[in-house]
């Protein structure tokens, strides 16, 4: 289930940040330009990955819940999950907005129309996933508060995410190795970035001082190495801060270099620079993920040594 959960979470957040991408930092002609950003096909993938796993992730929900193998669900139990619980009613919303994403993905007439689809439908699907966590079982208003900040949470790290795959895929050399235009609108969207950069750390950082009040609360705050969920989630920090170190230097550093070696004609060096460093901070998303799937399986109140 961890590893169906870091799938789900991947797969949703790649599918809202990279539609969402050309959005904010193409322009329209670039948009259209599949030589400069074709992403068409990587949509539905993502559409068709994150289906499977709800699929399979229903399956082992059944399996858990009925204690019986995978290959032999038991449909009584599963028709109770769908139309008596929380989370069922999730799984129905998200399976429907997947199928709208595929839909439009496949079948939009104008890629402002597909991508506005697809990060709407998209979002939906993300936010879901808030019911099969921790915030899912947060009650009341403090329970509204939790589910509205940790679907903000996940709707940042997925701008950030998407981001981060978005520009590896503009710094890939193409097949033929002719770059065109590519070079030059990956350096003028790293240069923009940095706004919707800053957004997206600002609202991750706020909502996850939210969201960590109410599982863990600053009293408990030295308590945190005395459990395996405080371990985990101070690992989590660490990688946060990691990646936000190395976002500083990918905006202040490595992208200005690209610049300069653009208008001297040789870019070969500053772009493997500026994709080893891309490929680190998706390395640390991907681990945080991780962990956050790992985390929403430990119930943070019970496993805390409490004062």
């Amino acid at each position: 289930m961890i590893v169906i959960r870091l799938g789900l979470y991947l797969s949703l957040m790649l599918l809202v940040g990279i539609a969402a991408f050309p959005l904010y930092a193409l322009r329209k002609a670039e948009r259209a330009n599949a030589t400069v950003f074709a992403i068409r096909r990587m949509l539905a993938f993502w559409c068709a990955v994150s289906i499977l796993l709800s699929i399979l992730g229903f399956l082992v929900l059944i399996a858990n819940m009925a204690e019986t193998p995978i290959s032999d669900p038991d449909w009584q139990t599963g028709s109770s999950i769908l139309f008596e619980t929380p989370i069922g009613s999730a799984w129905l919303v998200r399976m429907a907005a997947l199928l709208i994403a595929l839909a439009a993905a496949h079948f939009s007439r104008s890629d402002e129309q597909r991508l506005i689809a697809v990060v709407l439908a998209g979002s939906i699907a993300l936010s879901t996933l808030v019911w099969t966590g921790h915030a899912g079982a947060t009650e009341g208003t403090l329970g509204l508060v939790h589910k509205i900040s940790d679907i903000l949470h996940m709707l940042a790290a997925a701008i950030w995410l998407g981001g981060i795959a978005a520009f590896l895929l503009l710094l890939t050399a193409p097949s033929d190795q002719l770059w065109g235009d590519r070079l030059v609108v990956g350096h003028r969207a790293l240069e923009e970035f940095s706004l919707v950069g800053t957004i997206c750390v600002s609202v991750i950082v706020a909502t996850g001082l939210v969201n960590g009040q109410i599982l863990v609360g600053i009293e408990n705050t030295p308590n945190l190495f005395n459990s395996a969920y405080g371990q985990l989630l101070l690992v989590k920090l660490l990688l946060v801060g990691a990646m936000m170190l190395l976002a500083a230097k990918n905006r202040w550093r490595l992208t200005p270099d690209l610049g300069r070696a653009l208008s001297e004609g040789s870019a070969i060096a500053a772009v493997a620079a500026l994709r080893k460093s891309l490929l680190r901070e998706a390395a640390g998303g991907v681990a945080i993920l991780g962990l956050v799937a790992w985390l929403g399986t430990i119930e943070p109140t019970a496993s805390m040594a409490m004062s």
